[in-house]
């Protein structure tokens, strides 16, 4: 099954109903196999004029209820940001795919590249936590976008699934599970006769309940700065401060709940670091070193935001370098090095052609002369 389907697979699975986009080289094979899946569960796919409008129909149908999601690619997200931010503000619950292409600008759209990694953590303007997941199989195109529909319905945020164009045109063996075996997140609703004035532990939660349009609710939402009611307060640095607060720490305190690395090959002088289709080559790279007896391994990082900072710092302890490698320049690079440069020495592994897979020799010669 290729990436992109498996991905749309995912959605009906972890209970997607709506689906608002526009089409766009390497993401439109989920538009158009969400436009087949959803009338068949019930669900509704609209092609909207522009990014903008999706991205503002997903958050509109996600306060009736539905499971909402959009599929893009980056001059596509970088449209979609104001209203992300809107939807990190307002505590809205909706899943967005980045089929990540060679950019800037409209780039070369059939050219796979890792390009918009760090744009979900600070694209949009103010303080926030994201949540992004990056894979690297069409299988885990299926089994991370029904993750992020979980986490998003838990947290009570946008969460990004950030793909490439390799992964999402790869086909690959996807094995879907049987309905009851897929684990599904369901959003916390307030029950018939919830007053907050009788719930005195509902301001203190990390995630509150959702009121939804239609269901009974006076239902205030505001991209202005608001208290735990959904009062407007643009006036009081106090009323910021909690605002700010709330929606970083409902992410940060349950960091651990969130992060995934995979590090089931991560013994080794020399760690090699990856993430999406890049790790791939980490791995061919790490047989073929060990084939040659020498000490390597890969770790892959699975959640990019919330950076998983503390798994790293513990992986680094004792090797002699932790090599990065990323499809693009460096973007994640610093973040991985003010981790681990304490412990290792920390480099940066570029492709050799921006928008072309790592060569596993050129990743084996420069693992050698790192090691000299």
């Amino acid at each position: 099954m290729q990436g992109n389907v498996a991905c749309a697979e995912g959605a009906t699975a972890a209970g997607c109903s709506f689906m608002a986009g526009y089409p766009i080289t390497p993401a439109t094979e989920i538009a158009e196999r969400l436009a087949l899946r959803l009338p068949q569960v019930g669900g509704v796919f609209v092609q909207m004029e522009d990014e903008i409008s999706s991205i503002a129909s997903v958050i509109g149908a996600s306060w009736t209820g539905r499971k909402a999601m959009t599929a893009t690619s980056g001059p596509g997200i970088s449209l979609m940001l104001e209203n992300i931010g809107f939807g990190v503000g307002s505590e809205t619950p909706c899943v967005v795919v980045n089929v990540q292409r060679g950019a800037p600008t409209t780039g070369i759209p059939s050219v796979e590249m890792q390009g918009d990694v760090v744009q979900p953590r600070r694209g949009s303007h103010g303080e926030y936590e994201i949540i992004a997941l990056a894979p690297s199989s069409p299988q885990e195109m299926f089994d991370h976008t029904v993750k992020a529909f979980n986490l998003a319905e838990r947290f009570r945020t946008p969460v990004f699934l950030l793909a490439d164009a390799f992964v999402g045109h790869m086909r690959e063996e996807v094995a879907i599970p049987r309905p009851d075996e897929v684990e599904i997140v369901d959003r916390s609703v307030p029950g018939d006769g919830f007053d907050v004035e009788t719930h005195p532990g509902f301001l203190d939660e990390d995630v509150a309940p959702m009121p939804l349009f239609g269901r009974g609710f006076h239902t205030h939402v505001t991209s202005s700065c608001h208290d735990e009611y959904g009062r407007r307060n643009v006036t009081d640095a106090r009323a910021l401060d909690n605002f700010v607060r709330k929606l970083r720490n409902k992410v940060l305190k349950h960091q651990h709940e969130i992060v995934e690395v995979d590090e089931a090959e991560a013994d080794g002088d020399v760690l090699l670091v990856a993430y999406g289709s890049v790790h791939r080559c980490a791995e061919a790279a790490t047989h073929l070193a060990r084939e040659r007896g020498w000490s390597v391994g890969n770790c892959r990082l699975i959640t990019l935001w919330p950076f998983p900072g503390e798994e790293l710092r513990r992986l680094s302890q004792g090797r002699h370098a932790v090599v990065v490698m990323e499809n693009n320049m460096g973007q994640m690079y610093p973040y991985v090095k003010s981790e681990t440069g304490r412990n290792a020495e920390t480099l940066f592994l570029p492709p050799q052609v921006i928008g072309e897979l790592h060569d596993v020799e050129y990743i084996l010669d420069s693992i050698e002369k790192c090691t000299r």
